[in-house]
Formats: structure tokens, sequence, C-alpha cells
């Protein structure tokens, strides 16, 4: 799938299983089990051309000719993707970025690989220039909403630029762990590396107060930060002011799953045959310790299977 820079998206899944207890049993138990997945869905816009939204070239008579039958087919090959990841049950947590509104995400929750998941939605519209959000899907009888907030980001050197919202959702687990959830999409590469990495940079900044906080508040405070932050896990963003680091070098305060595949050089994007781990998922310390819901392995995943991007735009 292309946009307008000629790059390549090609695996946009990442997959994070969480077990309460000690070694998962022979059997999956889909009480024990959690599956958290964070995708980049690439402009999932709908057909209309909402006044005063940047999105006219998702129209029929727009650059992209978007049809009814593109935007179904583009629906539904997210879903079965999605539906892929735990060939035992659907995710019980789906957070993502590049959706245009909530009129999306209740068309793709209604594709069938997703309409059995019975999934209820965290959004709220942003004021990013391209009208693009962050949401996150969650199965109510696995994951239990408490209250949700839009993070808004601003810059002071720049108070006219407009991007996405921080979506912050607090939950509780069958277990009654509460868990404080960020989804992410930070400010994009397109201007060059360094002269979009100040704002990178706040974004982390932002996030990282939030973070402090909660950690203040409560050492073993279970985090989930997951996101598209257009920068690697080493990149100074995510490592320096964020300050997640390698879950192979020991225990942090926050810690980046995507860290070890980063330093194999894998990724989930390539741009002119090299890949980049763009997409993270950073966890606290107390999603890593012996109690309740624990990371199975100390790392995340690139989930890939043949065909993946096979929808357009």
């Amino acid at each position: 799938m292309m946009n307008k820079s000629g790059m390549i998206f090609l695996v946009l899944i990442f997959l994070a299983v969480f077990v309460s207890g000690a070694e998962p049993a022979a059997k999956y138990d889909a009480k024990r089990n959690l599956t958290v997945v964070f995708y980049n869905v690439e402009n999932l816009f709908d057909m209309v051309n909402n006044q005063g939204a940047r999105d006219g070239e998702f129209t029929p008579t727009g650059t992209n000719k978007w049809t009814t039958e593109r935007y179904s087919k583009k629906l539904n090959d997210i879903a079965n993707v999605l539906s892929l990841v735990n060939k035992n049950e659907l995710p019980e947590i789906i957070g993502l970025c590049e959706i245009e509104n909530r009129s999306v995400l209740d068309d793709l929750l209604k594709t069938e690989s997703l309409k059995r998941g019975k999934y209820e939605v965290a959004h709220f519209e942003s004021p990013d220039y391209r009208g693009i959000d962050c949401a996150l899907f969650y199965r109510p009888e696995e994951f239990r909403l408490i209250g949700k907030t839009p993070i808004h980001v601003s810059f002071t050197d720049d108070p006219e630029y407009s991007t996405r919202d921080i979506l912050y959702v607090k939950g509780e687990t069958l277990n009654k762990e509460t868990w404080h959830i960020f989804v992410n999409h930070w400010p994009s590469r397109t201007s060059g590396l360094q002269q979009t990495e100040v704002k990178r940079m706040a974004v982390a900044q932002l996030l990282k107060a939030k973070t402090d906080s909660l950690q203040k508040a409560d050492p073993k405070a279970n985090i989930l930060i997951m996101g598209d932050m257009n920068d690697e896990p080493s990149n100074k963003s995510l490592s320096l002011v964020l300050g997640a680091k390698n879950p192979e070098t020991g225990i942090a305060p926050l810690v980046n799953l995507m860290f070890p595949l980063h330093v194999e050089k894998k990724g989930s994007y390539i741009y002119r045959g090299n890949w980049n781990m763009l997409d993270n998922i950073v966890v606290s310390d107390g999603l890593l310790d012996e109690k309740g819901f624990r990371c199975v392995e100390r790392k995340g995943y690139v989930f890939s299977e043949t065909g993946m991007n096979f929808f357009g735009l």
C-alpha cells in the first residue's frame, strides 16, 4: 500500500501477549490471556467529503477515486489481518491510528471477521490537519472501561501546527488490575528526520510527564504505551526523553518491547529497502513482574502474513 511519498508499508501489526500467574498451561485459557495489538491502518477514510476536512481525495471523484468497493475491501482486509493474530480468539485490545472518524470504526467492527468480538470503542476527534485520529477497540467482557480522555499536543515554538491527540484509556482487567493505556501517532518525518525530531521529543516529554505522575502515585502502575511514534526505539524521543529502555538490559520504569527486534535490524516499516521500527509498544515494570498479568516474553512481535499489504492506499 503506497502513500504520496512512495513509502511502502508491509508490516503494521504488533502483538504483545500478557498472561496472569505462572507459565501458561498447554491448553489455551482465554481467561488467563490477553492479546494486545497496535495497527497503523494507513488512511482509513470513508467516502464522505466532510465540510472543512481535508478528505476530498478520498471520494469517488477525488485523487484516489475512493469507491464503495475499495472502501469495503480495505475494511475487510484490515479485519481479516486482525482476526489472524491469535488463532484462539480475537485480540482483547486493539490500538489504531490513521482512522478518519467514528464512522469508519463502526464500519470496521461490522465486518464478518470482527463483529463476533463485540468490541466497544474509545475515540475522540483530534485537531490533526489531515483529520486522522487514534482509537482503541476493547472487548468489554475482558477489559472494563473506567475512563478515557484525549491528551492534546501543542508546540510552543510552532503554535499553528496541529497533530493527533494522544488517546488515554483507563480500564480494569478480569483480575481487577487497573491498566493505563496510551495510543499514539507522533508527528511524521515528512520534512526530514532532523528537522522534525524536536516535535516528537516534545510529544515524548508530554507523555513522560503523564507516566511519571502515574508511577509516582503507584510505582507498580500497569502502563501500556503503543503507537506509530515515527521514531525508532534508539532515537532520542523514546530512549532518552521517554526513557523506554531495552528489556534485555534489565529492569527500568519503562521498557520498549520492540527494542530487541530493532537491535536485530527488523522493523515494522520499509523505506527504500531499509526496515525501520517506527511502531512501538512500551510497558511499565508492572507488566513485567510476576504479579497478575505479565508479558509472556520480554519483547513484542511484528505480525506478518503473506499478502498483508494487499489493500490499497
